[in-house]
């Protein structure tokens, strides 16, 4: 295994030590699962998916519709207030 030397904070020293005496572990022990729960928590966190990342398979396969359908307004015209 490879060190790794980090720095703490007093408080977080006295917090892992103290909970490293209730596990019956080392404070290398507890670190090295907390970094490896933080780790897997963070690869299976799922990422930002856009709409058209979704449904971009979608895109351009309608035939026959107006080529301003989203910017012509007149396409809205009863649609709220527009």
């Amino acid at each position: 295994m490879k060190a790794l030397t980090i720095k703490i904070p007093p408080d977080l020293e006295q917090d892992l030590l103290q909970l490293s005496e209730q596990a019956h572990m080392s404070k290398s022990e507890l670190v090295r699962r907390a970094l490896m729960s933080f780790i897997a928590q963070r690869k299976s966190a799922t990422s930002f998916v856009s709409a058209l990342d979704q449904a971009g398979d979608l895109v351009g396969c309608f035939k026959g519709s107006p080529p301003d359908l989203s910017s012509n307004p007149e396409y809205l015209k009863g649609f709220g207030s527009v």
